[in-house]
This record gives structure tokens, C-alpha cells and sequence, in this order.
């Protein structure tokens, strides 16, 4: 007689790595800002899991910088002012690299999408919330256009520092046709295979961002 196999009715819950990336986005989101406590069991019960992938997650995240130890809480960590300058400094030259590269290396159907977001982000201007998820799939396309997977591998540690900002430049008056703008010069650039001027302008992109982020965080 044929065996009938059982079927649980129990249904799987996040694993490990997905409860990371849950915490993750949720810091990148807004909804756990810095200085935000992490509670295993709180976190555990909100996104259904038990408290073991959540400890194992926070101390990953810990170790990422992501997380730090407050007196004897956990918390999400916030960036001082010398980090904030250390973050853009670095993050001009790999997006600059990055840009570069993209011009070398991007295939014409990775260069016709990175075109069509910048088209589509236009009408996006007035709306920062919306086009900053827009401007992190940019970038995140630019990454991949890029070719290199030490480089994507660099970024991806910065998109987690990226993450602790809680507020986006583009709420800056102005500052979002100004990012669409500067997105537009990257993409002739490379669309050009012009290495250098997608190098530089993608560098200038991100000063435009820091001196945005410094007029926020001095409440201009």
C-alpha cells in the first residue's frame, strides 16, 4: 500500500536571515528610528517568530553596527556628525566607482532601465517619500549595472548605515527635481560610456546629498 504523505498544518514562519532582513527594512522604513529600543520579545511577536532567529538576528546586527548597547538596552544605533561626514566621504567614492563602472560594463537593457526610472521619478519631484524609494532603487540598479560583485558587496555594508538615517534629503525644498536632475546627467554619462563624467557626476550627487543632510540635521 502507498504511503500517504502528512501535511503539516503548520505554517512557516520567517527563518533566520528573513527576520533579519524584517528588522533591517523596518529600521530603513522609519519605523524603528535610532535610538529605538530592540526587545526580543516584542520584535518575536511582531513579525511571528520565535525569540531565538531574533536574538540571532540582533547580534548580527550588533556586529554590523546596526544595533548597539545602550547602558543594558539594545537600540537601534544613530550616527554623530563625524560619522555622518566618514559615510558620505566614503559613499562618494564607491557610488563615483560604481558609476564608472556602470559606463564600462552596463548592457544597453541595463542602461534603457536606469533610463526609465529617471523618466518615471520625474513626476516624483514633490514627493519625498515616494521618490526616495525610488532614488534607493536607482542606485541599487546602478550597483548591479556595475558588474562587480566586491564592489556590490561594499555598498550593501553601506546601504545599512544608509539605513539609521531616518529622514530623507529629498524633503529638502527643491532637492528632489535636483536628485532627478543629477540622476538624469549619471545615466547620459553612461549611457555615453563616458567613465570619467559618470565618475564625477555621480561624486557630485552625493555631495549635493551630504550638504541636503547637513541642513537637516542643523534643522535649516
Amino acid at each position: 500500500m502507498r504511503e500517504v504523505p502528512v501535511v503539516s498544518d503548520q505554517r512557516q514562519g520567517p527563518h533566520q536571515g528573513d527576520v533579519y532582513q524584517l528588522i533591517l527594512d523596518a529600521i530603513d522604513g522609519g519605523e524603528l528610528i535610532g535610538g529605538a529600543r530592540l526587545i526580543e520579545t516584542e520584535l518575536a511577536e511582531r513579525f511571528g517568530v520565535s525569540r531565538t532567529p531574533v536574538r540571532e538576528a540582533l547580534k548580527r546586527l550588533e556586529a554590523q553596527g546596526v544595533a548597539a548597547v545602550d547602558g543594558r538596552r539594545l537600540v537601534v544605533a544613530t550616527l554623530d556628525h563625524d560619522q555622518l561626514g566618514e559615510l558620505y566621504e566614503v559613499r562618494a567614492v564607491v557610488e563615483g566607482l560604481a558609476a564608472r563602472l556602470a559606463a564600462r560594463h552596463a548592457a544597453p537593457e541595463e542602461i534603457a532601465v536606469l533610463r526609465g526610472m529617471v523618466e518615471a521619478d520625474r513626476v516624483l519631484a514633490d514627493r519625498p517619500g515616494e521618490l526616495s524609494r525610488a532614488n534607493k532603487r536607482f542606485h541599487r540598479q546602478m550597483h548591479r549595472a556595475s558588474h562587480n560583485r566586491y564592489l556590490d558587496q561594499m555598498l550593501q555594508g553601506m546601504r545599512r548605515s544608509l539605513a539609521l538615517l531616518s529622514t530623507t534629503t529629498l524633503a529638502v525644498p527643491g532637492r528632489g527635481a535636483a536628485s532627478v536632475a543629477e540622476h538624469d546627467a549619471i545615466i547620459r554619462a553612461i549611457e555615453t560610456r563616458d567613465e570619467d563624467t559618470a565618475e564625477a557626476t555621480a561624486r557630485r550627487h552625493i555631495s549635493n546629498a551630504y550638504a541636503s543632510r547637513l541642513k537637516i540635521t542643523a534643522g535649516q
